[in-house]
């Protein structure tokens, strides 16, 4: 069971940081289609500020049906409509993945993908990242590469697919938060900012692959 148009949705957003992921927005289903939903610009719950979202955020969203349930699913920013004001395309899930059991894992899973890092002073290396999403990745490597929170990596990720063929995504990304691990090693948490749409849904379509393999182990 779909929410109905003019039916509010409650919003939330994927971060590394937890109290921006802990934030809940606002939003009315405005119009939808085979594939997807339009939504009106989210509204921070307590404060009324308006929430920008961009095409690849990843949200956690539930609605409220007969009787007060809660009604929850995962979904992504895929477009934006104009009609007198924005409109926020989302992807509309399978009704089968829509549950009643709180979840707040969003479109980010864990993935040991190769990854080809060049740092701003031109320093190179490859690694394997720790989990991805569309809206950034994690990844783990040898401390001896220095790079701080702030700075700007250029990736290139080794994407395989179920059905045998590869894609190469580039993208450019911030580094959001560093942590050291016990061994001589880091993990590095990125987000992307700098990403063509096309380039993004291929990490979706990944993630959404090894959502489904999950599902049925």
């Amino acid at each position: 069971m779909y929410p109905k148009v003019n039916d509010l949705v409650y919003i939330h957003v994927a971060s590394v940081d937890k109290k921006v992921q802990e934030k809940e927005y606002k939003s009315r289903i405005a119009d939808d289609d085979e594939d997807s939903f339009l939504i009106e610009v989210p509204i921070e719950s307590g404060t009324g500020r308006l929430k920008r979202l961009v095409v690849g955020d990843e949200l956690s969203v539930y609605f409220l049906s007969e009787g007060g349930i809660k009604n929850f699913f995962n979904t992504y920013v895929t477009g934006f409509a104009d009609d007198k004001v924005q409109m926020i395309r989302i992807r509309k899930p399978e009704p089968e993945t829509i549950t009643k059991i709180q979840r707040r894992n969003f479109l980010r899973v864990v993935a040991d993908l190769e990854i080809a890092v060049r740092m701003k002073d031109n320093t190179r290396f490859i690694t394997y990242t720790d989990d991805v999403g569309g809206g950034g990745v994690s990844f783990k490597c040898d401390s001896k590469y220095k790079f701080s929170q702030g700075d700007q990596l250029y990736c290139w990720l080794l994407i395989p697919y179920k059905n045998g063929s590869i894609d190469h995504v580039p993208f450019e990304a911030e580094v959001v938060r560093i942590k050291k691990l016990e061994t001589d090693r880091v993990i590095a948490m990125l987000k992307l900012v700098s990403i063509s749409d096309m380039e993004r849904q291929k990490i979706i379509r990944y993630c959404f692959e090894r959502q489904f393999d999950f599902k049925n182990r």
